[in-house]
Parts: structure tokens; sequence; C-alpha cells
């Protein structure tokens, strides 16, 4: 993981028109979430990956074009976002964990 810019993850070093990326922090009460678990799931519901969020809240994946879920696991929390990720583009999630 890259560490946390005003603009969120750093793409530096990575040539965006050659990956799909999937990337975003998650927070509760507005405070970033670091070691929550943030899972790729794919378009059948198939577990593909999973990184801990940083101390910053923030993930990253880099996956085939498509659809995908993100499930995030946290204390007290299990939510699942959907997301349409496409090769050229850096697909930002903001997950929002309830109080």
């Amino acid at each position: 993981m890259c560490g946390a810019t005003a603009g969120g993850l750093s793409l530096e070093g990575i040539d965006v028109t050659k990956e799909t990326v999937i990337q975003g922090v998650v927070s509760r009460d507005g405070q970033p979430v670091g070691g929550a678990y943030v899972r790729l799931l794919d378009g059948t519901g198939e577990f593909t990956a999973e990184v801990p969020t940083s101390a910053t809240g923030q993930f990253r994946f880099f996956a085939a074009p498509g659809n995908w879920t993100l499930r995030t696991l946290a204390p007290g929390a299990t939510l699942d976002r959907t997301v349409v990720a496409a090769q050229g583009q850096v697909s930002e999630v903001e997950v929002a964990l309830p109080a």
C-alpha cells in the first residue's frame, strides 16, 4: 500500500492506462478505520482477494474490468458496496461504516 496523499492513494509509478484500479477509504463517523478488511468478490460473489486497510483507512486492488463487490469487515460492521471497474480508470470508493 502507498502512503496517504491529499487526494487519496498515490498513483505514482502506476500506468493507469494499462491497469484496472479499485481503491478507496473506509471510515466511521468521518474518521478513517485502520485494520479493517476489504474483500473483493467477483460478479458471482466468489472471493477473489482481501486486503487490510492502512492506518489511514485506505485500500487498493488491481482487478480485471467488470462488476465487483467490495465487502468491508470491521468490528461491529459488515458492509457491501458494488463497483464497476474499467481498464484505464481508477474506481474511487468511499466506504462509510455505520456508527
